[in-house]
């Protein structure tokens, strides 16, 4: 199995680097990156009205600079980030299919610009939580990561939706999305070890019990290894649940007890879910003939409120580790 794992990491490397041409630069800052900056890496279209607090919540999380590709925006997210002093950005109209979800681009930027670099690579819906977080800046935790001599740092991706219906509140640009988002599911979560590639596989959440209920199976994975020392030689397989080589996505178990992990907290139940679900049903470009996509659209027709009796308000971290959702491990 190792061999041929070594193979796909090298087909995947030599993809990116074809996938490169795709690129076109918009505004490279990269010459600004220094050893030992934490740098972010995104792909995304048509999400201006939320960049204003992704940004913000990332800087002052400790994020150096921003590596950014825009997939085709017409919204004006394009020129808000070419605007941005911490933000390199590239530009692409291909198909965002083909380049393996975007994977293909952010493994060839990965290449260029994270070698040496602890890199998180997130949606901009995504934001990372993790032990202490509310007082130590992420260089803390790749600080202690490194001197553990750990390469890479889990999050389950936590589903997090408003009380009543998700069109309710209308959000606004540079507004925190969890004052209007601020529930999640406690539980309601199923957790397999997928063999060949060692990572954990965890489904669950309101997706899966509100758009795939009769398909549990077919809810979007839940699990995702977003921050990681990055080595050219490292390559991401399927959006940032699994890695190569192997031994990256062991991020949970270790002898004596449960090694660190965080949670993303995903903000895509706003209201602007339901355009973006039309337009992302429209375009094509997602997993599985964006069998996703057609599920949101067909429960998106009732307006549907997404809260239940076994729903949890949103405190903090450690709120998130007593219901063993995360953990500090033996971070002290």
């Amino acid at each position: 199995m190792s061999y041929r794992l070594r193979l796909q990491r090298k087909r995947w490397r030599i993809r990116a680097f074809r996938k490169r041409r795709e690129l076109s630069p918009v505004a490279d800052r990269t010459a600004q990156i220094r050893p030992g900056h934490i740098l972010s890496f995104t792909t995304l279209r048509n999400e201006k009205v939320r960049l204003p607090y992704f940004l913000k919540y990332y800087r002052q999380l400790g994020i150096d600079h921003f590596i950014v590709v825009d997939n085709g925006s017409d919204d004006g997210s394009r020129e808000f980030l070419a605007d941005q002093p911490d933000v390199s950005l590239w530009h692409s109209a291909a198909s965002y299919k083909r380049s393996r979800f975007g994977v293909d681009w952010l493994n060839w930027l990965a290449w260029q610009h994270g070698h040496g670099h602890w890199c998180l690579t997130v949606d901009p819906d995504e934001f990372l939580v993790y032990p202490f977080c509310d007082t130590r800046p992420i260089g803390a935790l790749t600080d202690w990561l490194d001197a553990s001599s750990i390469r890479s740092f889990s999050a389950m991706l936590l589903d997090m939706y408003p009380k009543g219906p998700i069109d309710a509140s209308p959000y606004r640009a540079g507004q925190d999305p969890f004052e209007i988002a601020d529930w999640f599911d406690s539980g309601n979560y199923a957790i397999m070890k997928n063999h060949r590639f060692g990572n954990l596989w965890i489904q669950g959440g309101p997706r899966a019990r509100a758009f795939f209920p009769d398909r549990p199976e077919r809810a979007p994975a839940l699990n995702k290894i977003p921050l990681v020392k990055w080595h050219r030689q490292f390559t991401y397989v399927s959006s940032t649940h699994m890695l190569l080589p192997r031994g990256l996505n062991a991020v949970f178990d270790e002898w004596g007890g449960e090694k660190a992990s965080g949670v993303l907290l995903h903000a895509k139940f706003l209201d602007t879910f339901q355009h973006k679900s039309a337009e992302e049903l429209k375009r094509k470009q997602h997993y599985a003939n964006s069998h996703e996509y057609k599920a949101y659209a067909q429960r998106l027709k009732d307006n549907p409120d997404l809260w239940c009796k076994w729903s949890e308000k949103y405190i903090n971290w450690r709120q998130l580790e007593i219901l063993g959702l995360m953990s500090k491990g033996n971070w002290a």
